[in-house]
C-alpha cells in the first residue's frame, strides 16, 4: 500500500512546532511555497517546510486545501537563512519565515500587484494660492515626471488627499496602466569622482562579487562613505544583479536616498515600516522575481527573498536600530553577514564609530579593515572641547559659554546644532514643597512633561494624562518641571535668539509624513538657524553650514549599569560631533560635562575612535564580556515580581553547566513596565554552540510546561541592552 504524501507546514503563530498535512493527489508542493490549510475552524496561510515526512503514528491528518502559487515564495537561500536565524535566535520558525513576507501575503492575498494610478498635469501652470506650498510642490513633481505613480508620490511625502485635491481642481489627470513599468537601466551618470584618500580605500574593496568576503569600512564622519558605496556598486554590480543597502532609519536619510536615485534611477527601491501594504507587495515582487533592484531598507530588508543578490552594504553598522527589540529579536547587521555567506557575495560594513564586535572581528582578521581618515572636499574634523559646567548657572541645561558660542556662530551667518537626548519639555515634574514626583502608574519610571499639549507621558508604555498645575499630593502651586528636554531647550533658545528659527528634530516633531524632508530643506537652505534634537540628528545628515555642535549633557553613559553604555555614549557623541564643519568652514564642538577629568571624555577630545575602541575592547577582555564571550538573556515578566523570579529560579539549575556563568535572577533596572514585573537571568560562556544547545533545551522545557496565565518569557541572544 502506497503511503500518502505528506507535508510539514509552518504557520504564523508563536508556536515552536510545525504541523503535518496530507498532500492531495492533484497538488505538488515544494519548500517555501504558500498554501491554505485548515487549522481548527479557520483556514490559514502556511509555508511548506518539507515534504515526504513521516507523521506520528495514530494521527489522522487533514489535507492541504489549496496552493496559492505554483512557485515558492521563499527561495532556497532565503529559506536557509531564516531557518538558521530561527535556530540562532531561539524564535519559532513559523514567525521567522512569515517575517520575510509582506503583510498582504501573510493574509493570504494573491501575489500580484493592483494597477497603480499614474498621473500627469493638465495645464502648464497651476493657479494655486501662494501659501499652498505642498500642492504647488506636488504639481511641479508631476509636471517634471509625467506618468509618476501614486506610490512614488507617497514615497516623496505626498498624501492621497493632496493628489485627489489637485485632481478635483482639474490640474492633474489619471493615466491608467495595468502594470508597474519595468526596471530600466540606471541614469547615465558615471561613478562619482573620488578623492585620493577615497581612491586608496576603493582599491582595497573586494573585487570578486561571486564569493563571500566581509569588509569593515572605518570612515570618519564626512569622509565620503556614501560616495564609496555608490562607486563600488557602479563599478562592480552588473545590470542584471541585485544589491541590498541597509540603513538604520530610512525616513531620516532622504539625502542618501536622493543621491542613490541620481546614479541608479528606478533601480532604487525602498523598504521600511512606513510603506503601505500595496507598496510593500510591489517591492517584494520585484525582489522575488529577480528584477535588478538596489534595495535601500531598514533591518527587515535583509530577510527578503532576493534571487540575484551580489552585494550587501550595511551603513552605520554600529547603530542599535539594527537589533529588533521585541518578538523575533534578530540583528539585521549580523544576519546580513550570514546572508552574504549563504549567497556567496561580499558584505561591506561602514561606520565612523564601528561596533566593538565588528572592530574585534577586524582585529582578529575575520573582516578586512579599510580606513578612511580624511574628510572629503578639503573639510577638516571639528575641534572638540570639554566644557565643565560644575558650579555654572544653566538656562535649560545650557551654560553661558555655550550660549555665547551660539551667538557668535549666528553672527557669522552659520548654523548651530544643540544635542539634547531627551524628548519633551522636562523629564521630571516635582513639588518643591512636599517633594512629590509625578510617576507612571504602570511603570517604575517618571512621567515626562510635554508642554506643547500640556500632557504627562510615559516613554516606556505610552501612558499619558493631562498635566496638573498643582501638586496632586499637597495641592501646592509650587509644582515645577525639573531638568530639560528638547521642548524646553527649544523654548529657551527661541527666547534668547528671537531673530533666527529654532528647529526641533525628535520623534514628536517628525511624526507627520514628509516632516523630516521639510525640516531638512529649511536647514539646507544655509540660512542661520539653531537645530535642537535627539539622536535623530546624529544619523548621517549632511548640513554644510553647521559649524557649531553643543552636547548638553554628555555624562549619561559614564556610570550606567549597562556595560555597553560607554561605547554607545562615545559613538553618539562622535556621530553628533561629526555634523559640524562638513563644508568649507571649520567646525567646533562643545561637550558640556560635570566630569571633565574623566579619562574616556579626555580620550574623546585628544584621540580618535580607533584608539578608544582598542581601550574599550581591552576593558571588555579583562571583564570577559562580549565580544570575547557569548551572552544571552532569559527574561520573564508576570503580574507580580515573585512569579517572574520564581520562573527564573526554576530555570537556573537547568542552566547550570560547566563553562556557563550565570548572573541572577534579578529584577530588571526598570522592574515594572505597563504593569508587568520584569526579571532576567543572564547566561555567558566561551562556547557559543554550547550556549545554543542549552537555550534550545530551556526553550523546549518552557514550551512543554504549563505556566500561570499571566507569565511570559523570552530569549534575547547577543543582547544590546542588559538592563
Amino acid at each position: 500500500m502506497t503511503r500518502p504524501a505528506t507535508a510539514r507546514i509552518a504557520l504564523n503563530r508563536p508556536l515552536r512546532r510545525l504541523f503535518d498535512y496530507l498532500i492531495p493527489d492533484h497538488l505538488e508542493l515544494t519548500p517555501g511555497q504558500r498554501v491554505e490549510v485548515p487549522f481548527g475552524r479557520q483556514t490559514l496561510t502556511g509555508l511548506v517546510v518539507e515534504t515526504g515526512v513521516q507523521p506520528p503514528a495514530g494521527i489522522t491528518l487533514k489535507p492541504v486545501r489549496n496552493i496559492l502559487e505554483t512557485w515558492p515564495a521563499l527561495p532556497e537561500h532565503t529559506f536557509r537563512l531564516l531557518t538558521w536565524a530561527s535556530d540562532y535566535y531561539q524564535h519559532p520558525l513559523g514567525e521567522c519565515l512569515f517575517t520575510a513576507l509582506p503583510p498582504a501575503l501573510r493574509k493570504g492575498r494573491p501575489a500580484r500587484e493592483k494597477p497603480d494610478e499614474r498621473w500627469q498635469t493638465v495645464t502648464a501652470e497651476a493657479a494655486l494660492p501662494a501659501n499652498a506650498h505642498r500642492q504647488v510642490a506636488l504639481f511641479n513633481t508631476i509636471k517634471t515626471a509625467p506618468g509618476i505613480t501614486s506610490s512614488a508620490l507617497a514615497q516623496s511625502g505626498f498624501s492621497r488627499a493632496q493628489i485627489r485635491n489637485l485632481q478635483q481642481k482639474e490640474l492633474i489627470t489619471e493615466v491608467t496602466t495595468q502594470q508597474t513599468p519595468p526596471i530600466t537601466p540606471e541614469a547615465e551618470l558615471p561613478a562619482p569622482m573620488l578623492s585620493e584618500a577615497q581612491q586608496q580605500a576603493a582599491a582595497d574593496f573586494p573585487v570578486d562579487t561571486q564569493s563571500f568576503s566581509a569588509t569593515l569600512l572605518y570612515g570618519i564622519t564626512g569622509s565620503g562613505k556614501t560616495e564609496l558605496y555608490l562607486h563600488y556598486l557602479k563599478t562592480h554590480l552588473k545590470a542584471d544583479e541585485q544589491a541590498l543597502v541597509l540603513v538604520p532609519e530610512i525616513n531620516l536619510t532622504p539625502q542618501t536616498l536622493a543621491r542613490f536615485r541620481r546614479y541608479f534611477g528606478n533601480r532604487i527601491q525602498v523598504w521600511h515600516s512606513a510603506l503601505n501594504d500595496g507598496e510593500r507587495l510591489s517591492t517584494w515582487l520585484k525582489i522575488r522575481n529577480g528584477d535588478p533592484v538596489i534595495l535601500i531598507g531598514t533591518r527587515s530588508a535583509v530577510l527578503l527573498p532576493f534571487n540575484h543578490l551580489r552585494t550587501i552594504i550595511v551603513d552605520e553598522e554600529h547603530d542599535s536600530s539594527y537589533k529588533q527589540g521585541e518578538g523575533f529579536r534578530y540583528s539585521g547587521r549580523d544576519v546580513a553577514v550570514y546572508r552574504a555567506h549563504l549567497n556567496q557575495c561580499p558584505v561591506i560594513l561602514g561606520s565612523a564609530t564601528p561596533s566593538l564586535e565588528s572592530w574585534h572581528n577586524a582585529n582578529q582578521g575575520k573582516y578586512t579593515l579599510i580606513r578612511l581618515e580624511q574628510r572629503a572636499g578639503g573639510a577638516t574634523l571639528p575641534q572638540l572641547e570639554l566644557l565643565d559646567i560644575r558650579s555654572r548657572p544653566l538656562e535649560a541645561g545650557l551654560s553661558r559659554p555655550a550660549l555665547n558660542a551660539i551667538k557668535e556662530t549666528l553672527a557669522k551667518g552659520e548654523q548651530a546644532l544643540v544635542f539634547v537626548n531627551r524628548r519633551g519639555f522636562a523629564p521630571v515634574v516635582m513639588c518643591f514643597d512636599c517633594g512629590y514626583l509625578e510617576e507612571c502608574p504602570r511603570c517604575d519610571t517618571r512621567l515626562t512633561f510635554h508642554r506643547r499639549d500640556r500632557a504627562m507621558r510615559c516613554h516606556h508604555c505610552d501612558f499619558q494624562m493631562a498635566a496638573s498645575h498643582t501638586c496632586p499630593k499637597c495641592q501646592s502651586e509650587n509644582f515645577k518641571p525639573v531638568g530639560q528636554g528638547t521642548e524646553r531647550t527649544e523654548d529657551t533658545l527661541a527666547e534668547q535668539f528671537p531673530e533666527v528659527p529654532v528647529i526641533r528634530v525628535d520623534r514628536d516633531s517628525t511624526q507627520r509624513k514628509g516632516s523630516i524632508q521639510a525640516i531638512l530643506k529649511k536647514v539646507n537652505s544655509g540660512e542661520p538657524c539653531i537645530l535642537v534634537g535627539t539622536q535623530m540628528l546624529a544619523k548621517g545628515h549632511d548640513f554644510p553650514n553647521v559649524t557649531l555642535v553643543i552636547a548638553v549633557n554628555a555624562d549619561g553613559g559614564l556610570f550606567s549599569v549597562d556595560f555597553r553604555a560607554p561605547e554607545q555614549m562615545i559613538q553618539t557623541l562622535l556621530q553628533v560631533s561629526g555634523r559640524a564643519g562638513r563644508g568649507d568652514k571649520p567646525g567646533k564642538v562643545l561637550i558640556q560635562t560635570c566630569h571633565s577629568d574623566h579619562p574616556l571624555l579626555n580620550a574623546l577630545c585628544h584621540g580618535n575612535y580607533a584608539t578608544i575602541a582598542d581601550q574599550l575592547l581591552a576593558e571588555r577582555e579583562s571583564g570577559q564580556l562580549p565580544p570575547f564571550r557569548a551572552m544571552a538573556i532569559l527574561r520573564a515578566e508576570a503580574d507580580t515580581m515573585q512569579n517572574s523570579l520564581q520562573l527564573l529560579d526554576t530555570l537556573k539549575p537547568m542552566a547550570t553547566s560547566p563553562g556557563v556563568e550565570i548572573w541572577g535572577p534579578l529584577p530588571a533596572v526598570i522592574a515594572r513596565k505597563a504593569d508587568r514585573h520584569r526579571a532576567q537571568l543572564v547566561l555567558i560562556t566561551d562556547n557559543r554552540k554550547h550556549l545554543n544547545r542549552l537555550l534550545t533545551h530551556l526553550c523546549q522545557y518552557l514550551d512543554q510546561t504549563k505556566l500561570p496565565g499571566s507569565t511570559r518569557w523570552m530569549v534575547d541572544v547577543d543582547p544590546q541592552e542588559t538592563s
